[in-house]
Formats: structure tokens, sequence, C-alpha cells
């Protein structure tokens, strides 16, 4: 029998540096742990932060914004991870990009407690991936950067075959597929799914 993946959901997050964390949060702040994720070393945070995005029909009115968790532990770059119609609620353009590919992406604000940082770019709509070990990608025969299609069956009448979907190896992941929000709710993908590669 072929293996499958775990299909994990990824909601709308930030990832900030130590710099940025400080800036909102006042200085010194360090995340805390609230879960842990199933990539080895990731958490959710207790804190969450506002990003402001923009009114693009009337820039005077005032400016849509959400509260997303920041995931840690903290990283060499900003970057808010949206779906498209997160993207569309706030104002923000997002192109699809894998996690830090974030040169010439969207802008916004970034609003804590104390204090605000405006970002230039950072925003994306993370390019659905599946991260594996090594040995994962020798079993399933790909390699790192490769671009597959996943099929995803719950039996809701939704069965859906995700293109598209990047190969990350490294030793410090763990063997899931993610994808956001929007993908979730095309494939009724809710509760511990799984998927197969398409041959």
């Amino acid at each position: 029998m072929e293996k499958k993946i775990l299909v994990e959901t990824s909601a709308r997050h930030v990832h900030v540096t130590q710099e940025t964390l400080e800036v909102l949060f006042g200085k010194g702040h360090q995340l805390e742990v609230r879960k842990m994720l199933s990539q080895p070393g990731q958490f959710a945070s207790t804190d969450k932060v506002e990003v402001i995005g923009y009114n693009k029909k009337d820039p005077s009115a005032p400016r849509p914004s959400a509260k997303l968790s920041i995931l840690g532990p903290v990283r060499d770059h900003n970057q808010v991870e949206v779906s498209f119609t997160d993207a569309r609620t706030l104002g923000l353009s997002a192109p699809v990009r894998e996690s830090g590919d974030i040169a010439g992406s969207g802008k916004c604000t970034l609003r804590g407690p104390a204090g605000e940082v405006d970002l230039e770019e950072g925003v994306i709509i993370a390019k659905r991936h599946i991260h594996m070990t090594p040995a994962d990608a020798k079993e399933f025969g790909v390699e790192n950067g490769q671009i597959v299609s996943v099929l995803v069956d719950t039996g809701s009448g939704r069965k859906t075959i995700f293109g598209d979907t990047v190969i990350r190896v490294s030793p410090k992941y763990a063997l899931a597929m993610h994808i956001d929000t929007d993908e979730c709710n095309a494939a009724c993908a809710f509760g511990e799914v799984y998927g197969t590669l398409v041959k």
C-alpha cells in the first residue's frame, strides 16, 4: 500500500525577527509556547499581532485589520502568511510564494501593544508544499524543489487534486503537507486528513 501524507491546514500567521518583536511588545520580549506544531521546534506562541491592510476603494477610510498569531521561534526575516480570502478582506497584495521568498512581496503594518512596524515586503500566500526528511524523499522517489500533485479524498464529494505542490526536504522536517484555509475548505479537508502523490 502506498504511504500516505498527513495534510495539515496552516491558518494565517506571522513570523517576526527579534528586533521586530521588541518593537511590537517591548524590549527583551520573548515568545512563549502556546502549542507545539508538527514541524520539530516550531510552535504557536501566546502572542498575537494586529496586521493592518488597506482600503483600496477609499484610502481615507479606516484601514482593515485582523489579529494573527505569531509563530516561533523568531526568524531572520518578517513574513505574513495569509490566504487569498484574507488578502482580499484586508486589502493586501500577496503573491503565491515559497516561505522565505519575500522580495517584492506585499506590504502591511504590524501593530503590537508597544509599537508598530511598517513592512515594505513580506506578505505572501504560501505555496502549498510537503515537508519531508531525506529518507521520506527517497521512499517517495522525489527530490527537494520538485513539483508534484497530491490527491485528497475525504469522502465528502469534494475529491481534489492539488497540483503545483513543492517538495521541501530537510533532516529537520517531519512528513506533512501544508495547505491554507481556502484550500482546506475547497477540499473539505477538516480533521485528520491524508493525501497520496499522483503518479
